[in-house]
């Protein structure tokens, strides 16, 4: 059975490369660019033809949805720029493939200021990533999209890590925190949903408090703590965009 492995990617010439070096055993790779504007899809060809390009950008839902329609094989087998398929889930992969359809679980141990994350909820993350085409789909999500699994299809786990490379520095954390952040409120605002301050401070100091003490976050060092404190302002940070939108659309009335 043949694997297609699936990237949607903008601007990730700095992953790019080292993410494609694991996938070169896949029978096909296939990559959608959402406009780049670096060195991303020179890259990208140097390990494949089926190089697209579609800067229509309507959420990672939907960019996903494009990617799996340009895939010919019959199973996919979605991966990010800033991961990398271990040796073990390679082979894990392969094995699976071989047997009655399925959708398949990968655990991603994510690398995050200077040691991988093991603890703080992060660890096994597992996420839905492997599945045959036409049986399974991503919803069309703006952000945090999830793949729709057809009914009776069974859903198994597989062997070996897929390491995250997610952040490069703190910087990048907070420019990504803020685009989720952003998209999360645009979906809720879209939805008629609203927010209080409140709502994000009891919402960021819960997830402090589930982060570093329920999920051992403080078993990750320094880099747990911290995590623990950005992943509350984040947390707070998005309830108060959508609180910003309400403020704002009630003065427009």
């Amino acid at each position: 059975m043949s694997i297609s492995a699936v990237l949607i990617v903008k601007n990730e010439a700095h992953h790019l490369r080292e993410c494609l070096e694991t996938l070169t055993w896949a029978d096909e790779i296939v990559v959608l660019d959402a406009g780049s504007q670096d060195d991303t899809c020179a890259i990208a060809r140097e390990f494949t033809d089926h190089v697209s390009v579609n800067a229509d950008w309507q959420g990672f839902g939907i960019q996903r949805q494009r990617a799996e329609a340009l895939a010919s094989s019959e199973w996919i087998l979605m991966v990010d720029a800033d991961e990398r398929v271990t040796p073990e889930l390679r082979d894990s992969i392969k094995d699976a493939v071989q047997q009655p359809p399925a959708a398949y679980s990968v655990s991603r141990l994510s690398w995050c200021f200077g040691r991988f994350i093991r603890h703080s909820g992060w660890y096994p993350d597992r996420v839905l990533r492997l599945y045959p085409k036409g049986q399974a789909g991503y919803n069309a999500a703006l952000v945090h999209e999830k793949l729709v699994v057809d009914a009776g299809l069974a859903e198994k786990p597989l062997s070996g890590d897929l390491l995250h490379y997610t952040y490069r520095d703190l910087r990048h954390y907070l420019e990504k925190s803020a685009h989720y952040a952003q998209a999360w409120a645009e979906q809720r605002a879209a939805q008629g949903k609203t927010a209080t301050l409140w709502q994000g401070i009891r919402h960021g100091l819960a997830c402090f408090l589930k982060m570093y003490v329920l999920k051992a976050g403080f078993k990750d060092g320094k880099q747990g703590l911290l995590l623990a404190l950005l992943s509350a302002h984040s947390t707070f940070a998005k309830y108060a965009d959508l609180w910003v939108r309400t403020q704002t659309a009630e003065k427009q009335r």
